[in-house]
């Protein structure tokens, strides 16, 4: 079984009445196993912002359906939705969203702490998490005394902390220069590798692409071309670039 798995997913704003309907994904498929890095890429306009947007369930499909280890969160009511966000769902932002009234500590725990987990649970995970990131010397600084790289990956730390079955990256490198987005991505590709964690990541960067299993590349809403890391990153970097070429989308940094 899939962790997640969309199925003839189509998303139209507008009205059709009116003639100012715009269909954002078009019968759009795509299913993601566990311990998978999954990339999606795609031209400004492309759909793949509102296919993130429905996957995260902050928006809701037209038609078709989304299941997430095999349950479809668009059709629970809003307390079930809630839970199973935060038992499912992790999410890392390119505006990192973090709580500059808290330590970076805080902000990682935040959902165990909300959900009651016991403290020394609370501490084993932390200890874990914050090594893989290198991130264990900021514990207790706050989020304004740290670089935007450090940001992110605390982020992620939080993302991370409730052991979801997936987590959702919405352009996580957007806001960073090139030493920190290396840094965020090889965090993301340890903890992938390390922890099996299952990634889906909306980039319009090919050097962050390059770090995961395969690209899915989408064009007016529709599944345009997969591309499958079977070598070298740096061979899969440039498979990236030459898919772009082709699609339209953007370059990413040279590697």
């Amino acid at each position: 079984m899939y962790v997640l798995e969309t199925k003839g997913l189509s998303k139209i704003y507008g009205s059709k009445k009116k003639g100012l309907a715009v269909k954002a994904l078009d019968n759009f498929n795509i299913a993601v196993k566990e311990g998978e890095f999954v990339g999606v890429m795609g031209p400004s306009g492309s759909g793949k912002t509102t296919l993130l947007n429905i996957l995260a369930t902050i928006d809701s499909p037209s038609s078709g359906e989304v299941l997430i280890n095999g349950k479809n969160p668009h059709k629970m009511d809003s307390d079930k939705l809630a839970l199973f966000r935060r038992k499912n769902l992790g999410f890392i932002f390119q505006d990192f969203n973090l709580l500059d009234t808290l330590s970076v500590k805080e902000n990682i725990v935040l959902p165990l702490v909300l959900d009651g987990v016991k403290v020394n649970e609370i501490e084993e995970r932390v200890t874990e998490l914050v090594q893989v990131l290198n991130i264990e010397n900021i514990l207790h600084k706050r989020t304004y005394e740290i670089s935007g790289g450090q940001q992110q990956r605390t982020a992620c730390a939080r993302a991370l902390i409730n052991n979801p079955s997936i987590i959702l990256a919405d352009e996580p490198t957007g806001n960073l220069d090139s030493k920190a987005s290396n840094d965020l991505m090889e965090a993301l590709e340890r903890i992938n590798k390390q922890r099996g964690a299952t990634i889906v990541m909306v980039t319009h960067d090919a050097f962050a692409a390059s770090f995961c299993d395969r690209i899915v590349m989408i064009k007016d809403g529709k599944f345009f071309t997969e591309i499958v890391k079977s070598s070298k990153r740096q061979v899969f970097f440039k498979e990236i670039l030459d898919a772009l070429s082709l699609i339209g989308g953007g370059y990413g940094e040279t590697i």
